[in-house]
């Protein structure tokens, strides 16, 4: 007799309908609507419509909101009511963020919103260079040595390979193969002045999911050595330094450079940029961890590389979103008033 196939539950099935990226955020979201409603004495289960258009207000930054509190972006107070009703359906009750009195108060909040959407700007390849050296630097000091090998190569794998600080985060030793004249063994020499040999001449990262593949198909990036960033010979450093043989590549330190097991999160792409950029001069306000994919784009787009190669690296679906970087790095190139202004 042949044995029945296992079923699948259908909370497991829920569980797996949504990707864990936006699973994070609508806990996130949750998280801050039952803060809310415990701070003024509201079951998050049973808030009335009332309750809603309240907490919605003071997220925009009405007189609710707790002190000092930025108001939030209307992209983020969409995300929140998204996870406040997918919290009523699980609990199968009737969300109040779907009252229409409170869908009208999101309508007027929406638009008497002041808050634009923060473009960060690009981290170019010339200043991704200057951050390198200084990493370069800090390799001499033997306590900051593993830090900056780390930060090294989180910067210029991210940027040669135009990641989202997520994939960042999420990349796995076994997510690199290097190719070319070193052996594929992350144990490999690097060609620096830290341990003699011959670099991989580049490396392929295999992305297991990303925003624009939610289902978890995979996606591969070509990253070549090149002679500036030099992306492959840091990371192969940092992984000769971390002693790193297994499990998420880019790791949390402890004070002395103790590398941890624990995978970096988005947030800590986010400072580390930050801290770097302020470290040579430049406003860490005006720049955040997605800067690195932004200045990959813009740096291939001033120097003359096809949309359709450079789509190969940051694997966007459409064109458009490329576009808004080509524009802007084209904007003095062929301009029209160049011959009588």
């Amino acid at each position: 007799m042949m044995d029945k196939p296992q079923s699948v539950s259908i909370a497991a099935a829920l569980r797996t309908s949504l990707a864990e990226n936006t699973r994070s955020a609508y806990r996130q979201g949750w998280r801050r609507f039952a803060d809310w409603c415990a701070l003024h004495g509201v079951d998050p289960d049973a808030a009335a419509p009332g309750d809603a258009a309240a907490f919605l207000v003071a997220m925009a930054g009405g007189s609710s909101s707790p002190a000092g509190a930025a108001p939030l972006a209307p992209a983020t107070i969409q995300v929140i009511v998204a996870a406040v009703n997918r919290g009523y359906r699980d609990l199968k009750r009737p969300s109040p963020m779907e009252d229409p009195t409170v869908v009208a108060v999101l309508r007027g909040l929406n638009r008497l919103s002041k808050v634009r959407r923060r473009q960060v700007r690009a981290l170019c390849a010339d200043r991704v260079a200057t951050i390198l050296d200084r990493c370069d630097e800090l390799l001499g000091h033997d306590a900051l040595q593993v830090k900056a090998a780390r930060d090294a190569a989180v910067i210029a794998v991210g940027f040669a390979a135009a990641l989202r600080r997520s994939e960042v985060c999420a990349l796995g030793l076994r997510d690199v193969e290097f190719t070319g004249t070193a052996s594929s063994s992350p144990r490999s020499s690097i060609g620096s002045s830290a341990v003699s040999g011959s670099p991989a001449a580049g490396m392929v990262l295999h992305i297991r999911r990303s925003k624009t593949d939610q289902r978890g198909r995979g996606q591969r990036v070509a990253v070549p050595e090149g002679e500036v960033i030099r992306p492959v010979s840091r990371l192969l450093a940092w992984l000769r330094l971390s002693g790193i043989r297994g499990g998420p590549l880019f790791r949390s330190l402890r004070r002395g450079g103790h590398v941890q097991a624990r995978a970096l999160d988005p947030a800590d792409i986010a400072r580390l940029v930050k801290r770097h950029v302020a470290a040579i001069g430049l406003d860490p306000a005006e720049y955040s961890g997605h800067s690195l994919r932004a200045g990959f784009v813009t740096s291939a787009a001033e120097c003359g590389a096809r949309l359709d190669k450079i789509m190969e690296v940051t694997r966007h679906r459409s064109a458009a979103n490329v576009l808004r970087y080509v524009r802007q790095a084209d904007a003095f190139r062929d301009h029209a008033g160049r011959g009588f202004l």
